[in-house]
């Protein structure tokens, strides 16, 4: 649901709009990263909440592995030729067969690096370090928030967007910006608790 709702409200929110049906047809594509983490957390804290165990806790537990279920979406995203990269002159461009027939960034695989592979190697790690709990969250965010707003320079804008600010800030940069913030800032307060995870 926060994947499908974070597309609606930040990729495409006029159309759907003008189209509120389209909003539960899944099956026509668009889902946002960043709509399903807001969404994972919001859920996760709803449990933990209801049954009497810490949040943050759990969600460190999970924030370590998590680079591995995005690392074979990005190899997923490149098998079904979709969400491609900018035209490009580089020898390993590719021409993508739902594409314009330009060779373009093979960002998918960027993506399947740096989010999969490189932030795995950050994270696992720090897993069984004695951190205040927060802190490995904190750091996945961040970290997946650099790698994206990396990829976003090789990665095509999303067509019905284009770039939100002026000709080069995509709505996935602006997006992991915030997301970068919000790590930051629980990398601040976490450092102030007394409890750890592992």
């Amino acid at each position: 649901m926060g994947g499908r709702l974070g597309y609606v409200l930040f990729y495409n929110l006029s159309w759907f709009l003008e189209h509120p049906a389209e909003i539960i047809a899944t099956w026509h594509g668009g889902m946002s990263f960043h709509g399903g983490t807001a969404g994972a957390l919001a859920a996760g804290y709803c449990y933990c909440r209801r049954h009497g165990t810490e949040f943050l806790k759990w969600a460190d537990r999970f924030a370590v592995t998590a680079p591995v279920g995005l690392g074979f979406g990005r190899l997923g995203n490149f098998i079904n030729g979709e969400l491609y990269g900018r035209v490009t002159d580089v020898p390993w461009a590719m021409i993508f067969p739902f594409s314009d027939g330009m060779p373009r960034h093979p960002s998918q695989l960027y993506e399947a690096f740096l989010e999969g592979m490189l932030l795995f190697a950050i994270l696992w790690p720090v897993r069984r370090k004695k951190w205040p709990a927060g802190r490995k969250t904190a750091l996945f965010l961040m970290g997946y928030s650099a790698c994206r707003i990396t990829v976003e320079f090789f990665r095509e804008p999303d067509r019905q967007l284009g770039f939100v600010l002026g000709n080069w800030i995509t709505m996935g940069q602006l997006l992991s910006a915030t997301f970068m913030a919000a790590g930051a800032m629980l990398w601040a307060v976490a450092g102030h608790g007394t409890r750890t995870s592992s």
